[in-house]
């Protein structure tokens, strides 16, 4: 089997290895049906004494027929006769290397740069598809129709995203596309400037210039794949580029409680918004000890900013209140790492 696996990959190698010359001379052939070596050679940039050893690599490989005529013609063949034994071949080839594919252990603490677009585009829809109850994405227009579906399904399983489409003016308008269909709020953002990011979850999150993934080799993207890194990333994106964008559209639907934060500054944001109590259960770490704590009570108070740089809440426990931050918190007395909020009691962590 490592033989014809071998032999396999050998032909289909053999049959996309086409050089310059060949692919401006297949193409020009294929649009016309029909040319001479002459005709060849005016209509691309090959050099004539190069035209005749190009086409007879091209009739070597099946693509085009030579007729031995004065003047010889070059044919085209029809590219589903001379594809169809390749795509079966592709086919069974891609089958193979599946099954001997082995996926490569993923470190649970790991920071890489990655300069293949789509290497990027690929850790971009591993974050989005394991979002487990909280998104943030800046997209571009064309990324967001790439990911319309996936963002579709996590709306639908109750996980809560922030939308960011940059530029403005090329993101579709309102009144042509359900944004409350891919996000539970949808901001615009002008200057192309701004990244392409994804965080879920507070944790797992990519950041890549725009030019990286337009294949520009001297770009880059960045995968954090731990929550202290990956905090970064959304505060960035909460601080310098949510604030700095107009709404679109927010969802108008009553998510259900209890629910499940990874920022605090969202789970502010909707105390502050809705009427009624609240309770909260909090796990996390002590900022002067670091050891791990969990909090549970009634919300008493919040704090919050509109450039939303300060959030907090205090939570009423049965030994006083405590002040929780988000993550990397100093001035409060807890580093909130997960936040459940419920409206008629304390929520289950």
């Amino acid at each position: 089997m490592a033989d014809d696996l071998r032999a396999t990959l050998d032909y289909v190698g053999d049959r996309f290895n086409l050089g310059e010359y060949e692919i401006d001379a297949y193409l020009a052939v294929l649009e016309h049906g029909e040319l001479t070596a002459s005709d060849i050679a005016e209509r691309t940039d090959i050099p004539q004494p190069r035209v005749y050893d190009t086409v007879r690599s091209l009739s070597d490989r099946g693509l085009v027929e030579l007729r031995e005529s004065r003047p010889m013609k070059i044919v085209a063949v029809d590219p589903a006769d001379a594809f169809g034994e390749l795509r079966s071949s592709f086919s069974e080839m891609v089958d193979e290397l599946e099954a001997r594919y082995t996926a490569p252990t993923r470190e649970t603490e790991a920071v890489s740069l990655v300069k293949s677009r789509s290497t990027i585009l690929r850790y971009i829809e591993e974050v989005i598809t394991g979002a487990e109850y909280e998104l943030a994405v800046s997209l571009t227009p064309d990324l967001l129709r790439r990911f319309r579906d996936d963002l579709a399904r996590k709306v639908a399983e109750g996980v809560s995203i922030e939308l960011l489409v940059t530029p403005a003016s090329r993101a579709p308008d309102p009144a042509e596309f359900d944004y409350l269909d891919v996000a539970t709020i949808a901001r615009a953002r002008r200057g192309i400037t701004t990244p392409v990011l994804a965080v879920g979850d507070g944790e797992y999150s990519v950041y890549a210039t725009q030019d990286a993934l337009r294949d520009d080799r001297e770009r880059y993207g960045v995968i954090f794949n731990r929550s202290a890194l990956g905090f970064l990333v959304s505060g960035f994106f909460g601080t310098v580029l949510w604030t700095t964008a107009e709404t679109l559209v927010a969802d108008g639907k009553a998510r259900p409680f209890p629910r499940r934060y990874a920022s605090i500054r969202r789970a502010v944001k909707d105390v502050r918004e809705l009427d009624g109590e609240f309770y909260a259960a909090v796990e996390g770490r002590d900022i002067e000890t670091g050891e791990p704590v969990t909090v549970r009570g009634k919300v008493v108070d919040v704090a919050f900013e509109d450039t939303e740089e300060v959030a907090s809440l205090v939570v009423e426990t049965e030994s006083g209140p405590v002040e929780i931050g988000g993550r990397v918190a100093a001035l409060e007395d807890v580093e909130g790492q997960e936040i459940v909020l419920g409206r008629d009691g304390i929520p289950d962590l």
